[in-house]
């Protein structure tokens, strides 16, 4: 029997960086556990120039799942990296796996648990946070006050309750020492997308007007992609309020993904598969 074909998948990102990240991290998972680990986004990654990828084009699930079951390959395990069960994961893969079945008949694909399943959590990555937080506090020499969780924003209730289920964690290991507050980069307008939370230019310029002199902001990012990246849009907006305001200083963290420990939680999602 011929073994599994694990991927790494993360959602996607028209950033070559972001891709370089993945791939990255695909290696360093295959030397940790001695398992080939594929690199594989869901979408937007065939839009990155080879040129800008080492001449190696970005692969895609569709593509690739393709390319191995022409193969024959007909077992694989798909580790995400995603926070939380979004549609990607609950409709646009299902849905890729079901026209795949069709074309080319029955195979398993087996999905382990997201980074941050609820209700059980991640221990793991509360310590992740934990940690960014006292190290981007101090590497900036910035007092442990107005410390904010930063994720994307989601229409899905039950993606935004990864972040509030992790802040809520996170706090417990933190007791008195700070208040974790929690904003999203952007969200859709209208009341019923208020379980989002403040964006994070009214949650930052909010903290401006109050007096405060700085905050830190904790990014729920895997990998340095158009929002969390270089010249990205939380940098962006980050930077708009210290120009609007200008003895207001902000602090950003690491991607979780630079963590150390983060390699961790990806051999244990394996482990539970194989």
């Amino acid at each position: 029997m011929s073994k599994p074909a694990i991927l790494l998948v993360d959602n996607g990102s028209v950033r070559a960086q972001a891709t370089l990240q993945l791939r990255h991290l695909a290696k360093d998972l295959s030397d940790k556990t001695g398992h080939l680990i594929h690199p594989v986004s869901l979408k937007h990654a065939n839009r990155i120039a080879a040129a800008k990828l080492h001449n190696i084009s970005a692969q895609i699930f569709h593509d690739f799942m393709m390319q191995q079951l022409k193969q024959g390959q007909r077992e694989f395990i798909l580790l995400p990296l995603f926070f939380g069960n979004s549609k990607a994961l609950t409709s646009y893969v299902p849905d890729e796996v079901a026209l795949l079945k069709k074309q080319f008949g029955d195979f398993k694909l087996d999905m382990s648990n997201v980074i941050y399943p609820l209700p059980i959590g991640e221990p793991l990555l509360t310590l992740i946070i934990h940690e960014h937080i006292h190290k981007t506090a101090e590497k900036h020499h910035l007092p442990l006050k107005n410390i904010v969780l930063v994720d994307h924003g989601s229409p899905v209730p039950r993606v935004t309750e990864v972040r509030k289920h992790l802040v809520n964690t996170v706090q417990r290991e933190l007791a008195a020492e700070c208040q974790l507050e929690q904003a999203v980069m952007e969200r859709r307008e209208g009341k019923e997308y208020d379980f989002n939370g403040p964006l994070l230019q009214d949650w930052l310029t909010q903290k401006a007007e109050s007096g405060e002199t700085s905050a830190v902001v904790i990014l729920l990012f895997f990998l340095a992609g158009r929002h969390a990246g270089e010249d990205g849009d939380i940098i962006a907006i980050c930077d708009s309020v210290m120009k609007q305001y200008p003895g207001f200083k902000i602090a950003i963290s690491p991607l979780i993904t630079e963590h150390p420990s983060f390699l961790a939680i990806l051999k244990k999602r394996l482990e539970e598969k194989i």
